[in-house]
């Protein structure tokens, strides 16, 4: 049997932690992601299994926080699913079993890269990477945004000077930059 390891987005096995005076930027390899799209004729129960699954069903721009799942509205009828991998490894087989048919699944953990960025001038960070409204932005408020030009998801915590950032992991180096230049921008 082959012992393998598992390797952060931009390398190596320990997320990867960048600090400065006014804010953090942490690699966050420990979410397990999957896609849900309701299948046309299908809507009503997929919607059901996500009210069973997150209490509520994530309407356009944004994300039910919710523990262990959370997820977040990503077009008509589609959504996000995460949840801790140490616990939920094989979260796209386990909603496959919760939505049957009612929805299609698909395993999106190893296609992005996650970002976590907290502290006071993250406002002032995230207005240098983007063009979202974060000082309007409430916990639960996820918007789709262009970063780097890189498609990502910018999503407002619960802690006011948290946000995290979903982006393509294939572009986790690009991203990564963007977010380091944009922090030794603000003071």
């Amino acid at each position: 049997m082959h012992d393998l390891q598992p390797v952060t987005a931009l390398g190596g096995a320990d997320p990867h932690i960048d600090t400065f005076d006014h804010i953090t930027i942490t690699g966050n390899n420990g979410l397990a992601l999957a896609s849900v799209a309701a299948r046309m004729g299908h809507e009503k129960a997929c919607h059901t299994a996500l009210k069973k699954l997150l209490g509520t069903v994530p309407a356009p721009g944004k994300a039910v926080l919710h523990d262990p799942e959370a997820g977040f509205w990503m077009g008509p009828d589609q959504w996000m699913i995460g949840a801790p991998r140490e616990t939920h490894e094989l979260l796209a087989d386990a909603l496959k079993n919760k939505f049957g048919d009612a929805a299609s699944v698909t395993e999106q953990s190893g296609a992005w890269v996650c970002f976590d960025v907290i502290g006071p001038a993250m406002p002032d960070l995230c207005e240098r990477l983007c063009a979202v409204p974060i000082r309007r932005m409430v916990a639960g408020d996820a918007q789709r945004t262009m970063i780097h030009q890189l498609g990502c998801f910018v999503i407002r915590r619960d802690n006011p000077e948290h946000i995290r950032i979903l982006g393509p992991r294939a572009s986790a180096g690009s991203l990564h930059h963007a977010l380091i230049t944009a922090a030794h921008s603000v003071g």
